[in-house]
């Protein structure tokens, strides 16, 4: 279940293990672009990518997650700064992101975990399952996206946060958990839904996504119209 792509263990390497989650349906430059820049400024060797199995936060995807992690596996190849973790596409359950966490923290012990969390889902972070659990078993890289305030939280939420906000990342180096910081990066409007609704209109997703992810797609048939 740490399966990644080539011979890189995703699991592997040396400092703060950097997460993204998403159903990724498909995965394309809007997830990669903010990702691989929070990564350089935190110092990351890589950031690994974790497809969903049953998203429990949202509708379930219409994409079976079997091709949703094929084609994240395909937008990463040959790329050593990014890696796949296929734990929640192959346990059973609702994929809490609390579960997968507990599952990387007995095996990383006090490694440093981040996980990268765009504004809109962080302003509802409080009503994630066992969200408070999730302050102790990881930092959070909370990116600023189009339209949402990192400042308008719910009072639970900003009680919770009080004293964990940070303006450097060294603390991702330093502690296994418990700080949050604010990112700044490029802003790319791109959706995976106009990307569905595109590909089944018939027209091109050429430079949204990576080609690699591009040539799945048209490969499998997926989102093109039932005749």
């Amino acid at each position: 279940m740490t399966e990644g792509t080539g011979a890189l263990d995703p699991l592997g390497g040396e400092g703060p293990l950097l997460l993204m989650g998403g159903t990724f349906d498909p995965v394309h430059y809007g997830h990669l672009r903010p990702a691989e820049e929070v990564r350089q400024r935190v110092g990351a060797e890589r950031v690994v990518l974790v497809p969903s199995g049953e998203p429990p936060h949202r509708a379930a995807p219409k994409t079976p997650a079997a091709h949703r992690l094929a084609m994240t596996r395909a937008a990463v190849a040959g790329f050593p700064t990014l890696g796949v973790l296929d734990w929640e596409v192959q346990a059973a359950g609702p994929s809490y992101t609390v579960r997968t966490l507990e599952w990387l923290r007995e095996r990383l012990g006090r490694r440093p975990i981040l996980i990268i969390i765009g504004s809109d889902a962080f302003t509802q972070l409080n009503h994630w399952h066992q969200w408070e659990r999730m302050l102790d078993l990881t930092h959070i890289a909370a990116v600023r996206r189009p339209g949402t305030s990192l400042e308008a939280l719910e009072p639970e939420l900003a009680r919770a946060l009080e004293g964990r906000w940070t303006e450097s990342p060294a603390v991702f180096h330093e502690q296994p958990a418990g700080a949050v910081m604010a990112f700044d990066v490029t802003r790319l409007d791109i959706s995976a839904t106009a990307i569905r609704e595109m590909v089944g209109a018939g027209a091109s997703p050429r430079f949204l996504l990576p080609h690699q992810v591009e040539e799945y797609l048209s490969a499998h048939g997926l989102y093109r119209q039932e005749p």
